[in-house]
C-alpha cells in the first residue's frame, strides 16, 4: 500500500490537539485522542509528535497567536499619540470577549508550564514578546509590569467568571505607566 501525502496532516493534529483541550481539558490529552480526533493513524501523531510535551509546544505556540492578532490587528503601539494604558485595556478587552473557549484553553496550556518544564520556553516567549512590543512605548521594567498585570487581569477575569472591565484595567494599567500613585 502506497503512503498518501498529506501535507496538512501535522496541522490537522495540532488543532485537534486543542479540540481535546478545550473539551476534555489536559488530562484529556492523548496521543490516542488527538488521533482519534483528528481521524488520523495513532501512529501519524506520534510520528509528528514523539511526547505529548512536543505536541503541547505547537499547541501553545498556535493558540498564543490569537492575542498577538488581537494586537497587530490594532496597532496602537506603532503610534505615540495613543493612549497606552487604554491601547493595552483595549487589546484585553478584544482577546477577552472573543470565544471563551480559545482564551481558557490558552491559559490552560500557558499554566501547563508550570509542571511541563517543556513548555516554559514557549510561554516565555510569550511573555518577552509582549514586553518587546510594549516597550517600544515604555521602558523595559515597565513594558515587563505591564505584562505581569495585563496577565493578572485577565486571570482574575477568567478564574471568578466576573466581567472584563476595561475603563478598571485602563486606570490601573495607567498607574504603571505614568508611575502614579492611587488617587493622583
Amino acid at each position: 500500500m502506497a503512503r498518501r501525502y498529506d501535507p496538512e496532516r501535522r496541522q490537522r493534529i495540532i488543532d485537534a490537539a486543542i479540540r481535546v483541550v478545550g473539551s476534555k481539558g489536559l488530562a484529556g490529552l492523548t496521543h490516542r485522542s488527538v488521533a482519534a480526533e483528528a481521524d488520523v493513524p495513532l501512529g501519524s501523531t506520534t510520528y509528528h509528535f514523539a511526547t505529548l510535551d512536543e505536541l503541547m509546544v505547537a499547541a501553545l505556540r498556535q493558540a498564543n497567536e490569537g492575542f498577538a492578532k488581537v494586537v497587530a490587528a490594532r496597532g496602537g503601539l506603532t503610534d505615540p499619540s495613543v493612549d497606552l494604558a487604554g491601547e493595552l485595556a483595549g487589546w484585553m478587552g478584544e482577546w477577552l470577549a472573543g470565544d471563551r473557549t480559545g482564551v481558557e484553553l490558552e491559559y490552560e496550556l500557558y499554566l501547563a508550564a508550570l509542571r511541563r518544564p517543556a513548555l516554559r520556553p514557549v510561554a516565555a516567549e510569550w511573555a518577552a514578546e509582549l514586553a518587546e512590543l510594549i516597550g517600544r512605548r515604555t521602558d523595559p521594567v515597565t513594558a515587563r509590569a505591564l505584562v505581569a498585570l495585563m496577565d493578572g487581569i485577565c486571570l482574575q477575569v477568567l478564574l471568578t467568571g466576573t466581567p472584563y472591565e476595561e475603563e478598571y484595567a485602563r486606570d490601573i494599567l495607567d498607574r504603571v505607566v505614568t508611575g502614579a500613585a492611587p488617587g493622583t
